[in-house]
């Protein structure tokens, strides 16, 4: 019989996955891969800013990777540095500051390690109802703007062209991001939320002939991951967040096999 910890940690793997598919779709098709990586790093001085000031962690992590998205805009469009340099700067700055800003907090008894990798298997029912919640507002909205946001990723210029905010509905998106990073830092972790996010959106791309099937297959391939994952934790005692990215890498190794080709060539042909 599945204890009830394990039911709730696929249930709040599943979910995540459900959300990221479709978001890391547009990381991939924005090229914002490494984004993903520097909200991330950012979400840990979110983590430590919040145990400093007392702040419930999720709204802090929230707060600061939308500060480190604004920053990003603002530097894009006022510096002459490239955007992979700002991104590098602003990752390992805020990486470097959350560890320092930790280890001075000697009052404070930190699980780095569960910070950096994350506690599936420690997951609640009150963390279930806050992905959840988390996951239907996230998705809301992205189907409201998923049109001009991809016009946006196609061509700004003519998006901008066709009377789309395309400023606004980049920000939204980075929101997005942030919202869903803060919530699943306490079920994979810093260091492999973006594995969530690029994965299983680049193996879909393999599998797909059109942006709606990426999207959706990016949700199959990231549910099945969560599942495989957890299950050869179970069996085989190994860390829950690592398997998880451990099976969607397997997920992606088979999309680019003979057998993923041949799946897009079957859906090529039905389409």
């Amino acid at each position: 019989m599945i204890d009830d910890f394990f039911v709730r940690a696929i249930l709040a793997g599943a979910g995540l996955a459900l959300i990221t598919g479709p978001l890391g779709c547009f990381v991939i098709w924005k090229r914002l891969a490494y984004f993903g990586d520097t909200l991330s790093h950012g979400a840990l001085l979110g983590i430590a800013l919040g145990l400093l000031f007392e702040l419930n962690l999720e709204l802090s992590v929230f707060l600061i990777c939308t500060l480190v998205a604004t920053t990003l805009m603002i530097l894009q469009r006022r510096s002459s540095i490239s955007s992979d340099a700002l991104l590098g700067i602003l990752a390992h700055a805020s990486l470097a500051i959350g560890l320092v800003v930790l280890s001075l907090m000697t009052w404070i008894r930190v699980d780095l390690m569960g910070l950096l990798f994350g506690d599936i298997l420690a997951v609640s029912k009150s963390d279930l109802w806050m992905i959840g919640a988390t996951i239907l507002v996230t998705g809301a909205v992205l189907a409201i703007i998923w049109r001009s946001l991809f016009a946006a990723t196609v061509s700004r210029e003519l998006a901008e062209a066709e009377g789309i905010r395309a400023q606004t509905v980049e920000m939204m998106f980075l929101l997005l991001i942030a919202a869903v990073i803060a919530i699943a830092i306490k079920i994979v972790g810093v260091l492999l939320i973006t594995s969530l996010l690029i994965i299983p959106a680049a193996a879909a791309r393999r599998i797909s002939i059109t942006p709606g099937q990426m999207m959706i297959a990016s949700s199959v391939v990231g549910v099945v991951s969560v599942i495989l994952g957890l299950l050869g934790s179970l069996n085989l005692d190994t860390p829950s967040g690592p398997s998880i990215v451990v099976a969607a890498v397997f997920c992606f190794l088979l999309s680019i096999s003979p057998l993923g080709d041949s799946m897009r060539t079957s859906l090529r042909s039905r389409h």
